[in-house]
């Protein structure tokens, strides 16, 4: 039988927070998806993990490829195996409320005219501690596409990437790319095509730590090849190139949109403002880079399945 939702999760060298990361998944309210998992050809012990894994739950589809593709190529390549309706991307070192994925999926059947159901979400770190909550103030749950798109370019703050997401809309975008900041474009592009809802209840919990990939690649450059090996070559792929294909996704974005021509032509303006605010100083601030804050009265080990107190 065909699984409502697919899970896709790409991984590479991951054995430090697989596990945690797998029994929080499988231990969810909502059971009916499959979990693929992509292993990049790692080098440690995530083979093991995953086989261990896969060996005691049949919702889980392990495909171990013969070379490292990069990080942008294998996240593709999970969702060209998904089979579901309904589609999310998962991060082998992230946790997840055991409620997150049933809230989603209740919150798109209730909310026909929405493309993708994400929730609050949280910064954690290397041993799960909550270190900064989110403030999603982004506007895109508006029916103007122009204005959820002014939003996620203007306003610091969500990460609907890895939201619930219709899959028949995914296939409508242009797969994700390896210049710098390629997420953002692709997320920019989902967005033309409907808006997203935010479910209010502390549900996702992105995990910063050392060896993740924005830290272990300080460089874009580095953050490029991470994506894909052939962004290292500096002759093919100069500097000028990884920044302009970012620019030009934004663009690629609109012109492919189901947009009207005044929508259009806002969306263009606003990617002129977005632009120009870059050249000001703190436009690049990243939620992560911030001081840690407080955050009492909050028990993860509640909320996240597996989890050992």
């Amino acid at each position: 039988m065909t699984p409502r939702l697919s899970l896709g999760l790409p991984v590479y060298n991951g054995q430090e927070y697989l596990a945690e990361s797998l029994d929080a998944l499988l231990g969810q309210s909502f059971e009916d998806f499959e979990l693929v998992i992509s292993d990049n050809a790692s080098t440690d012990d995530t083979e093991e993990i995953c086989r261990t894994y896969a060996a005691k739950d049949s919702r889980i589809r392990y495909i171990r490829l013969p070379e490292n593709i990069g990080a942008g190529p294998n996240h593709n390549f999970v969702f060209a195996e998904s089979r579901g309706e309904l589609f999310k991307w998962a991060s082998h070192d992230d946790l997840y409320g055991r409620d997150l994925l049933l809230r989603c999926v209740q919150a798109l059947d209730e909310r026909p005219d929405m493309i993708l159901a994400h929730c609050w979400n949280a910064i954690i770190d290397e041993h799960g501690t909550v270190t900064q909550p989110f403030d999603y103030t982004l506007r895109t749950d508006s029916p103007h596409a122009p204005t959820r798109f002014r939003s996620l370019l203007l306003e610091p703050g969500g990460d609907d990437f890895y939201g619930v997401i219709r899959s028949d809309v995914l296939r409508k975008v242009k797969p994700h790319d390896s210049y710098h900041h390629a997420d953002r474009t692709f997320v920019a592009e989902i967005t033309l095509h409907g808006p997203f809802y935010q479910v209010p209840e502390l549900l996702y919990f992105r995990r910063d730590h050392p060896t993740r990939a924005e830290r272990a690649n300080p460089t874009l450059r580095k953050r490029c090849a991470n994506l894909d090996p052939k962004r290292a070559d500096k002759l093919r792929h100069p500097m000028v190139r990884l920044l302009g294909e970012y620019v030009l996704g934004f663009v690629g974005a609109i012109q492919r949109a189901p947009l009207s021509a005044k929508d259009r032509r806002e969306c263009y303006r606003h990617l002129f403002d977005w632009l120009t605010a870059r050249a000001r100083p703190g436009s690049g601030e990243r939620i992560e880079d911030r001081p840690p804050v407080e955050f009492a009265g909050f028990d993860l080990d509640a909320v996240v399945p597996g989890r050992v107190r």
